[in-house]
C-alpha cells in the first residue's frame, strides 16, 4: 500500500475527512471529527498511526515486532505505528487495521452520529 491507495481507501469510508491539524507534514484522517489514522507526508518510509484495541495491539506487536510498534507520539496503549513499506505486510492486513481503527472510533461516537454514518 502506498500513500495514494491509503487516501483513496480511507476517503471511501462514510464520514471521513482529511485534515492537517498538526501542520503541513502530518495528514490526519478523521471520522465525524475524531482521528482514526495519521501519516507523515515528509517521511521516506510510509508509516501509519492507527488506533487499535489494547489487547490486539500487544498481539500485533509480538507477531510483527519490527513493523508494528507502540504509537509514535500517541497513547501507546491505544495506538500502533505500522511501517507499511519496510515490513512487507500484506495489503490485506493493512486495510484490516485501517478498518479496525475506523470501527473503534465509530463505536465511540454518539448513537445519532453512528446512525448517520450507516
Amino acid at each position: 500500500m502506498d500513500l495514494n491507495t491509503f487516501l483513496t481507501y480511507c476517503l471511501a469510508k462514510p464520514g471521513v475527512t482529511e485534515t492537517l491539524p498538526f501542520g503541513p507534514d502530518t495528514l490526519v484522517m478523521k471520522v465525524a471529527g475524531k482521528m482514526f489514522a495519521l501519516t507523515g507526508l515528509d517521511e521516506t518510509d510510509f508509516r501509519l498511526n492507527l488506533k487499535c484495541d489494547p489487547e490486539r495491539s500487544l498481539q500485533l506487536r509480538d507477531r510483527y515486532p519490527d513493523v508494528i510498534i507502540p504509537g509514535w507520539h500517541m497513547n501507546k496503549k491505544h495506538w500502533n505505528t505500522v511501517y507499511v513499506e519496510q515490513g512487507g505486510l500484506p495489503d490485506s492486513l493493512v486495510t484490516e487495521l485501517i478498518d479496525h481503527s475506523y470501527a473503534l472510533v465509530v463505536a465511540s461516537l454518539p448513537k445519532k452520529t453512528r446512525e448517520s454514518l450507516e
